[in-house]
């Protein structure tokens, strides 16, 4: 497949609100909105994020279908980065291949991320990067509506 990012259009959000509330990717990412249901809360962090110098988001194309979304976000020397496909692509290398996009865009280092530690294919795409393990930590998952165990990871110069 060939993959792509390119810039946020007001017609991805639809798509985007839609794959943030299939209930499988939810418990997978686990660190979502508290209600992902919530249009209006969706649509003001997208225009923030969108008007933000801070933030780099894109939309992530395959085979130019728009089938999610990678960021980085946060200050400087604190960065992460962030991405979301659609559950229906997953495995097919779409998510690796949009964060080395992204990478390749942001060249700032460190970044971080953070996955929970139970998502392989995340922490997997993560690892295929260049990011490495550097702390296990502890955090509320709204998806899952519990503390789950997270994985912090780090990518250097």
């Amino acid at each position: 497949m060939n993959v792509e990012l390119r810039q946020v259009h007001d017609s991805d959000l639809p798509v985007f609100f839609r794959q943030m509330n299939d209930p499988e990717s939810l418990s997978m990412a686990a660190f979502t909105p508290e209600d992902p249901a919530d249009r209006a809360a969706f649509d003001t962090r997208w225009s923030r994020m969108r008007s933000s110098p801070d933030v780099v988001v894109r939309t992530v194309l395959a085979d130019g279908d728009v089938v999610g979304s990678a960021g980085v976000y946060g200050v400087p020397g604190e960065r992460e980065v962030t991405y979301w496909v659609d559950r229906a692509y997953w495995g097919k290398g779409i998510a690796t291949q949009a964060l080395r996009a992204l990478l390749a865009e942001v060249p700032e280092r460190p970044l971080y991320a953070r996955a929970a530690s139970d998502n392989t294919g995340s922490l997997r795409v993560l690892e295929k990067c260049g990011f490495r393990v550097t702390a296990a930590a502890r955090g509320y998952a709204p998806a899952r509506g519990a503390e789950i165990d997270e994985t912090v990871l780090i990518l250097e110069g």
